[in-house]
């Protein structure tokens, strides 16, 4: 199970929300899942493109597509407590039961260093998922968005990737008041 929430503001502790959604199922279904949570939850930019174009996400898509596989792959399955995804107004959070394994550090992984914590799933995710399995993901993920932090939270058995947001992107989406033409 992996649990999404985009709050309002900047604190899990808010008490509304603007979506939240719990996804299960397989491997690639909860891939795509995420995706679309992520897409609908942030803003597309207009990156000096036409008008008329959809504009690029406010954070690159390929940061995602790397941070969610390996939040699928290489969280600790032993661990009861669900993956968690959080957008909030200045950053977006993954959440992942467990640190990293065999005394692997932050440092290590953002050098490409990985440590396979559970190869059965290893070896169907490069079958299942846009996953080569070779370590160079944090890095790769680093590249299209290099402010990314990586917190190997040993005191609440977890590990987050937290994603700034660009300051644009943390201004209220406009009102859905109505246009006129004058």
């Amino acid at each position: 199970m992996l649990k999404a929430v985009a709050f309002r503001g900047n604190s899990v502790t808010d008490s509304h929300y603007l979506d939240s959604e719990d996804f299960a199922g397989t491997l690639p279904g909860q891939f795509a899942q995420v995706l679309s949570f992520l897409q609908r939850n942030l803003r597309k930019i207009q990156n000096g493109k036409s008008f008329n174009t959809e504009g690029d996400w406010e954070v690159p898509r390929e940061v995602f597509e790397e941070l969610v596989v390996n939040l699928l792959v290489h969280r600790n399955y032993f661990i009861t407590a669900s993956s968690k995804v959080f957008v909030f107004a200045n950053r977006i959070e993954l959440h992942s039961p467990g640190t990293l394994p065999n005394a692997l550090t932050v440092e290590q992984i953002k050098l490409g260093s990985s440590i396979s914590r559970n190869p059965v799933l290893v070896n169907l995710a490069s079958k299942l998922l846009p996953y080569r399995g070779i370590g160079s993901g944090v890095r790769r993920a680093l590249e299209f968005h290099p402010g990314i932090e990586f917190v190997n939270d040993l005191e609440t058995n977890s590990f987050r990737a937290v994603i700034a947001r660009p300051p644009e992107a943390s201004t209220p989406p406009p009102s859905s008041s109505r246009l006129t033409d004058t």
